[in-house]
């Protein structure tokens, strides 16, 4: 209910002022703004008031759970009662069926309606209407309420002219009234995508800030910048839904990245399915990755969907991609292309999903050029490829590395904790890890087996007494190379380092940047090392410069 006000229209009965008033109420409720559209339509209630000469005029709408009949906008003359709130629709058990129908109840007497209508009559006159015409209020396809114009003061009569305008003031709130809940409804959504964009804008920050911590990403340990920039690529791809390939040598933990690209992705908690191109035969792949029909071969006892299938919706690792026999090549790059496949025995067609991640440690571009591998199918793997740097290229992660592998099988050895020397560690620096981190594992795992004090000693690294192939002479040698101290271990790595940077102390890339140390710090090592740059294979050996 809204306070009498509005304009004073003095009564004109002429059917042109009658259309210009229609004509500014339907005006005024063009691009008005949402807030201002309940005082627009309490002015147009009182100017219609008064030009018909009537008592009140009220706008309302259903409350179909409780049944309850709403007044939401009235205007009437001085001295009368506003309508009661709520009312309800089992008193006027007939004629708001008909409203509900569509049909205005149009009475120029209340006492008019037929018998069955008593309990209506005695409810309109309960609230002082003597004459009343109503009309249904529809909005996309419903009656959501009414508009009444009512007579309480003396009997009216409604003429067929006046009943025509007035139902099209009802059309004409209706229209208003349903332009305000749309746009109430996309303000809302707006503002609800606005705060979900923001939400999930915070979350990617962290997602971020989190994803670029080498200990964040589980087994992935290290803080070297050849590492991080892996680490940098994975944030990259990892929400995309593009092909990944994944090159690097046996152990550098090419199965680690492509796990961690699928637990960052948006398909994080679907299907991650990973196959081994080497490990299978040449006849059973084909079934392992597409799938089989019952009876597609001897032994094919029932059908058996294969790994894209199960892949779909997730991410399909294919590991030592550069194994795949030639004839399923054209197949993977049809499946990579458009998505569709066969299953062994069918003609089927069916499609997948599935990201592929593959992974290889054969250089595939070599393979091209001997005809091993397809072209097409290098290039369209080649989207965004990932080279993991060996272990060699990245020894600052060595001490983590140890420490983390140290710590993590400590229960699986039943070992308190051992502690992890600078013997230990430069030991470890020193050598050139043709197996990579997976075999810095398995020599810190042997290492714990045979340390018998609470330090870890280095064991089983070739070049040591117990590989008989580092003897001097050979098999039959009878001289054991000797065991270098610690001071020869750090000279020769040093050495190593600053001949892989031509010999570049300072700045970017610089052996002190590699080394993790001061430059001044490492000027006065070598010096005390009695490291030194030849210039030629019989020149007089001089003091490392800077680059």
């Amino acid at each position: 209910m809204h306070p009498q006000s509005g304009p004073a229209l003095a009564p004109d009965n002429s059917d042109a002022t009658f259309e210009d008033l229609l004509t500014k109420v339907a005006a005024s409720f063009v691009d008005v703004e949402p807030e201002a559209l309940d005082g627009k339509i309490i002015d147009a209630l009182c100017s219609i008031v008064l030009f018909v000469g009537i008592d009140r005029s009220t706008l309302g709408r259903f409350d179909d759970p409780k049944g309850e009949m709403m007044p939401t906008h009235s205007w009437a003359v001085e001295g009368l009662e506003p309508l009661p709130s709520p009312m309800y629709e089992s008193h006027f058990p007939y004629v708001i069926p008909r409203i509900r129908a569509g049909i205005p109840a149009i009475l120029e007497r209340i006492t008019s309606l037929p018998p069955e209508a008593a309990a209506d009559v005695a409810a309109l006159q309960r609230i002082g209407l003597k004459s009343i015409a109503a009309f249904p209020v529809s909005a996309e396809g419903a009656v959501i309420g009414w508009l009444s114009f009512g007579a309480m003061r003396a009997q009216r009569t409604w003429p067929e002219r006046l009943v025509r305008r007035l139902r099209l003031l009802a059309d004409i709130f209706a229209n208003a009234l349903s332009r305000r809940r749309k746009d109430a409804a996309l303000h809302q959504a707006l503002a609800d995508n606005l705060r979900l964009r923001a939400q999930l804008e915070a979350e990617n920050a962290v997602w971020r800030e989190e994803v670029l911590h080498a200990h964040d990403l589980g087994e992935i340990v290290g803080e070297s910048p050849q590492l991080q920039r892996v680490l940098l690529q994975v944030e990259q791809v990892a929400r995309t839904y593009s092909t990944v390939l994944i090159l690097g040598e046996t152990g550098t933990g090419k199965d680690l990245i492509a796990t961690a690209i699928h637990r960052r992705s948006p398909r994080a908690k679907q299907p991650l399915v990973q196959v081994n191109c080497a490990a299978l035969p040449a006849s059973l792949i084909e079934s392992e990755l597409f799938g089989h029909e019952k009876g597609a071969f001897t032994g094919a006892l029932k059908e058996r969907p294969g790994r894209f299938e199960l892949a779909d919706g997730g991410t399909l690792v294919l590991d030592e991609i550069g194994e795949l026999p030639l004839e399923l090549q054209a197949k993977l790059l049809r499946v990579l292309q458009n998505g569709e496949f066969e299953r062994l025995g069918s003609t089927k067609t069916r499609r997948t999903s599935a990201r592929v991640i593959a992974a290889t440690n054969r250089d595939l571009a070599a393979a091209v050029e001997d005809g091993t591998f397809r072209a097409d199918l290098f290039y369209r793997l080649g989207v965004f490829p990932i080279t993991l740097p060996p272990l060699r290229e990245r020894r600052e992660d060595i001490p983590l590395l140890a420490a983390y592998f140290v710590e993590k099988l400590r229960g699986k050895l039943g070992r308190p904790a051992l502690r992890v020397t600078d013997h230990a560690i430069a030991a470890l620096m020193a050598y050139h890890w043709p197996g990579n981190v997976r075999q810095l594992a398995n020599i810190v795992e042997r290492s714990m087996i045979v340390s018998p004090g609470p330090e870890l000693e280095v064991d089983g690294l070739p070049g040591t007494p117990e590989h008989p192939e580092s003897m001097a002479g050979g098999a039959n040698g009878v001289a054991r190379a000797p065991r270098r101290t610690l001071a020869e271990v750090e000279r020769d790595h040093i050495r190593a380092v600053c001949a892989g940077c031509g010999w570049k102390i300072n700045g970017p890339g610089g052996a002190a940047e590699i080394l993790a140390l001061n430059p001044n710090t490492l000027r006065s090592r070598m010096k005390k090392l009695g490291v030194v740059r030849l210039r030629r294979a019989d020149a007089a050996a001089e003091p490392a410069s800077e680059l």
